[in-house]
């Protein structure tokens, strides 16, 4: 299974397991993690979920090929269901990085409670690089997060970061041990599973604001992100990344 479901101690945990092409996300793969939030969202038992990646990766970010090809044929986007579960997920969400976290493994953390990372872990947001605009919600949330300057330079310049100025910026809450990194989520994941659950879901909901803005926005990413897709110039970007991958 790409991605790998597993409940313990109140937590569900969704593992990204793709190493061989690091991680990168299929549209079987969002499926599988909207069905996986979506267990969660319904099963008291669970408290909170933790999302990480297996082989010293978080995730690449979208598989480019499966991405097209699901835009030729029209399928419905799953990335797009995924990003918009995420939003709306009303239990305390962590991330564990470790490696990369490219595109959409980089903007998913923002919909994330807590984020710990390994020293190894390097950050990248390529959109511009693509052709695209930003997506999942992140030119509203990451400048919120970490501040117009640094954000502009991450999302306008793409430039990659590692997990100390994550760290730094309020992206990342520790920088853990790579090998100590599972353990150490998991832990505090179980925390949040056992505190009193009404009480932390409505903390979550007064620091996390107005969800209408957020919808709103991502929408209009959205439209700005499928009118780029469709541009000569993107499409012409994707074609040489598509033939250099070959």
């Amino acid at each position: 299974m790409d991605v790998e479901t597993s409940c313990d101690a109140g937590v569900l945990e969704l593992t990204l397991n793709r190493p061989a092409k690091k991680n990168a996300l299929t549209e079987a793969m969002y499926q599988a993690l909207v069905e996986g939030l979506s267990r969660a969202e319904a099963d008291e038992s669970v408290g909170a979920v933790l999302i990480r990646g297996e082989g010293g990766v978080f995730s690449a970010g979208n598989d480019i090929g499966d991405f097209i090809a699901a835009v030729q044929t029209g399928r419905g986007l799953a990335a797009a269901d995924f990003v918009r579960k995420l939003a709306t997920f009303p239990k305390p969400l962590v991330a564990a990085v470790d490696g990369l976290a490219v595109g959409v493994g980089c903007t998913l953390l923002l919909h994330c409670d807590l984020v710990y990372a390994s020293p190894e872990a390097r950050f990248s947001l390529p959109f511009v690089d693509l052709g695209l605009p930003p997506e999942a919600g992140s030119s509203l949330l990451l400048p919120r997060r970490v501040g117009l300057a640094r954000a502009s330079a991450w999302l306008l310049l793409a430039e990659s970061f590692d997990a100390q100025e994550a760290k730094d910026a309020g992206l990342v809450n520790a920088v853990v041990a790579a090998p100590d990194l599972p353990a150490f989520a998991r832990e505090k994941t179980r925390k949040l599973a056992a505190k009193p659950r009404a009480a932390l879901m409505e903390s979550r909901r007064l620091l996390r604001g107005d969800p209408s803005e957020l919808a709103a926005h991502m929408e209009e990413e959205f439209s700005a992100f499928m009118s780029a897709l469709h541009s000569p110039q993107t499409q012409a970007i994707f074609a040489a990344f598509l033939a250099k991958s070959k």
